[in-house]
């Protein structure tokens, strides 16, 4: 019956008001073809000018440091010794981050215990907490005047301003990175795998380096990459508590800082490696981060 009603009030209507809504059907639609085109072309300049702001410095590094000028910069002592060192201290700061920080990671994400948000937070502080303040708290705690520090500077060990304080300074600032990404991989790892390797006989341990490891793998080597990058590009933390001593513990950073001073392409060249690290990080991490996604949609 109510069809029937809607079909009459179809042939009530007049052709003068069935002719009347076609053209305002037609204006209504033209109106969201506009509508979504404004949206789009507004989107595409928005996207453009925040491309633009980001590519337009990094491309002024390349245009204003000629490849002759960066090839010839490379040769100059303070470049080759920031580069070595800066390579040399990150790579043990990976190191001992990756030891240190995986177990941490694996226990945050897989137990529970009192003070775990309290642990997590202070894990993560570094991430928001200002370099400098991260040197000034390093050098009252390990300095030689510090809490710890004094009593290892009376047994002849002497941290501040030398080769291993840009190492706990890289520690410092870059662990939080590891962890995170690490922690949020052990979680990914579905708990059936663990519990069917249990249940098989296999003890905890064996489980974790046989099972949950080879699963979170690509995780943890994306963190390890941000770690290593975060400790590459460390200055406010470093020059606070390590200082800045070509050869012990000027790394990159810092000699971009002190050459700025001086000599400009010796600091464009510096800028151009770290430029191409970075980018290399960042390739890096999307393509570890691919293949999780794909193993987890197979």
């Amino acid at each position: 019956m109510a069809c029937n009603r809607d079909i009459g009030r179809c042939h009530e209507r007049s052709p003068t008001d069935a002719a009347n809504s076609e053209p305002e059907a037609t204006d209504y639609r033209y109106f969201c073809w506009f509508r979504d085109l404004a949206v789009k072309a507004g989107l595409a300049v928005l996207l453009m000018l925040a491309i633009s702001f980001i590519a337009f410095p990094v491309l002024a590094l390349f245009l204003k440091s000629p490849l002759q000028t960066t090839l010839r910069s490379l040769h100059d002592p303070v470049v080759i010794d920031a580069l070595c060192l800066s390579l040399m201290t990150s790579t043990i700061t990976t190191l001992v981050v990756v030891i240190m920080g995986t177990p941490i990671a694996y226990v945050s994400a897989r137990f529970h215990y009192h003070g775990k948000e309290l642990a997590d937070s202070l894990i993560d502080l570094p991430i928001i907490m200002p370099p400098a303040v991260a040197g000034i708290a390093l050098l009252m705690a390990f300095g030689r005047m510090g809490i710890v520090g004094q009593h290892l500077n009376a047994m002849g060990i002497n941290i501040a301003f030398t080769t291993m304080a840009v190492i706990l300074a890289q520690t410092f600032v870059s662990s939080p990175f590891y962890i995170r990404q690490a922690r949020t991989s052990f979680e990914d790892v579905d708990l059936a795998f663990e519990n069917a390797a249990r249940t098989l006989g296999a003890s905890r341990v064996y489980t974790f380096f046989h099972v949950i490891l080879p699963i979170a793998m690509n995780g943890l080597f994306s963190g390890a990459i941000m770690a290593f990058a975060r400790s590459l590009g460390e200055f406010g933390a470093t020059i606070m508590f390590a200082g800045n001593f070509q050869g012990r513990t000027q790394t990159m950073p810092l000699a971009i800082y002190t050459a700025m001073q001086g000599d400009l392409d010796v600091s464009l060249c510096l800028a151009i490696i770290l430029v191409a690290i970075s980018f290399m990080v960042i390739a890096l991490v999307k393509i570890l981060t691919r293949r999780v996604y794909k193993k987890t949609a197979n």
